[in-house]
C-alpha cells in the first residue's frame, strides 16, 4: 500500500487585539502630584499671587510653626507641673511661684489661641481663600503674610477692626 502524504492542517489561534486606552487630553494641564519647593524658597512678588508654590510654602511654614508651639506648650506644662511639688514655707516665695505660674499659663493660653488661628489659616489655604482679606477680598500682600502668616485682613481693614474694638472696649 502506497504511503500517501497527509496534509497537515495548520491550526491558528484566534489573534487577540491588545487595546491600549489613551487618556483624553484636556485643555487644562492637571498637576502630576503635589508641588515641591526647596527649603530655601521664598515667595516673590514677580510670581502670580497665591500660586501653588505660595500655598505650599505657607502651608509648610504654618505647619512647622504649629508643631513648634505644641512642643513648647507640652514642655512648659510638663516642667511647670514639676514645680508644684516644691511648695515653700516662705509666703514671698509662694507669691512669686504663683505669679510665675500665672504668667506661664497666660502665655500657654495665648499660644493655644495662636494654634487655633494657624488651623484657620490652614483651612483657608485648602479653601483657596488664604492671602485674601476676609472683609474686602483684596490681596493681603506677601510682605504682610511673611511677617504674620495668620493675617486675615489687609492693613487698612485690620486698623478698622482695631479702632472698632477700641470703641467698644471704651463703652
Amino acid at each position: 500500500m502506497p504511503k500517501t502524504a497527509k496534509a497537515k492542517k495548520k491550526v491558528s489561534k484566534p489573534k487577540t487585539k491588545v487595546v491600549t486606552k489613551s487618556k483624553p487630553t484636556t485643555a487644562k494641564a492637571t498637576p502630576k502630584g503635589p508641588i515641591k519647593i526647596s527649603k530655601t524658597y521664598v515667595p516673590k512678588d514677580t510670581e502670580k499671587y497665591m500660586c501653588e508654590k505660595h500655598k505650599v510654602y505657607f502651608r509648610i511654614r504654618l505647619t512647622e510653626w504649629k508643631k513648634e508651639l505644641i512642643k513648647a506648650n507640652n514642655e512648659a506644662l510638663y516642667n511647670g507641673g514639676m514645680d508644684d511639688n516644691n511648695i515653700s514655707a516662705d509666703i514671698v516665695d509662694q507669691a512669686n511661684s504663683y505669679i510665675d505660674s500665672n504668667v506661664e499659663m497666660k502665655a500657654i493660653n495665648r499660644q493655644i489661641k495662636l494654634i487655633s488661628e494657624i488651623d484657620k489659616a490652614l483651612r483657608r489655604i485648602r479653601e483657596d481663600t488664604y492671602g485674601y482679606c476676609l472683609d474686602t477680598a483684596e490681596p493681603i500682600g506677601l510682605k504682610r503674610l511673611m511677617a504674620r502668616p495668620v493675617a486675615k485682613y489687609t492693613i487698612a481693614a485690620q486698623e478698622k477692626h482695631e479702632k472698632e474694638e477700641k470703641v467698644h472696649a471704651d463703652d
